[in-house]
């Protein structure tokens, strides 16, 4: 009975996932060329991708993304938490419209963003930026700024997100811990670091693993966004192996990309994994 109430989830992972995973480790072999056949050519794929100077570059703007957005998300998510972690009634409007970023598209996300970013002097953005007496900024239109621009909608998007399993979380931790922090002369700082983070141990531990891994697979808003550019300052590891795939027709390069990517994320959360059991040990 089990089986049975599992196979149609079973048959949808087995034939989207797996069955493209294999195929796509297959094609990593290979020179793939459509309707003309493949030809096995070894690790060829993976010395061409390694030697390419876009795959570093694009390899080390995933890992800022990654970092700095997943730092990011769970420091706000954590901050919101904390204040909406009430139990007034009159609270769930406010974290209603505060959940609305998870729930949203992200096309509407990126379209909206794009707004908020017009370069002009009138666009939002720029003046949040003209009252606070600092100059206009490009945004998504230059490459010193783009790669900023993109990390702040990824954590606009992922705090939300982070506030609410957070918050789950805090109506488990014991309140008369908090009480003897308090007799103990405990500040609300030192109530947070001796009580609230450690029973949220558990919680941020997967929360810190979810969001590198969303991290790491980023791809709608800066394809949306920013299209890697400009001049390849937000090209990131989906967007390059998307580009080597349907715009260069390197579909066995772009294979290796998603192979490496794939083999970089299931590590990923590994070492996390590892990291959480060897402090709790």
């Amino acid at each position: 009975m089990p089986w049975a109430f599992l196979a149609p989830a079973l048959i949808l992972f087995v034939t989207f996932k797996f069955i493209p995973i294999g195929q796509a480790l297959v094609m990593s072999f290979q020179d793939v060329q459509p309707y003309l056949g493949s030809e096995w050519v070894g690790l060829a794929n993976y010395s061409a991708l390694f030697a390419t100077e876009e795959f570093g570059t694009a390899a080390w703007h995933t890992a800022i993304i990654a970092v700095v957005q997943t730092a990011g998300g769970l420091l706000l998510g954590f901050a919101l938490a904390l204040l909406l972690e009430g139990q007034a009634r009159r609270l769930w409007i406010i974290r209603s419209a505060a959940f609305l970023p998870v729930v949203v598209p992200a096309a509407v996300v990126a379209e909206l963003w794009r707004i908020i970013y017009h370069p002009t002097e009138d666009g939002v953005a720029n003046s949040i930026l003209g009252w606070l007496l600092l100059e206009p900024s490009q945004w998504i239109n230059s490459p010193d700024s783009s790669m900023l621009s993109v990390i702040i909608v990824g954590v606009w998007r992922d705090a939300p997100y982070n506030m609410i399993i957070i918050i789950a979380g805090l109506v488990g931790v014991d309140r008369s811990l908090y009480e003897s922090a308090s007799l103990d002369g405990a500040g609300w700082l030192g109530r947070i670091r001796y009580v609230t983070l450690p029973a949220l141990r558990p919680v941020i531990a997967i929360l810190v693993t979810l969001a590198a891994i969303r991290g790491m697979r980023i791809f709608t808003e800066i394809f949306l966004l920013t299209n890697g550019g400009p001049n390849g300052s937000t090209e990131v590891l989906m967007t390059l192996i998307y580009r080597m795939g349907f715009e260069r027709i390197e579909l066995g390069v772009a294979a290796a990309g998603s192979v490496v990517l794939l083999v970089g994320t299931i590590a990923l959360t590994l070492i996390v994994r590892a990291a959480v059991r060897r402090r709790d040990a």
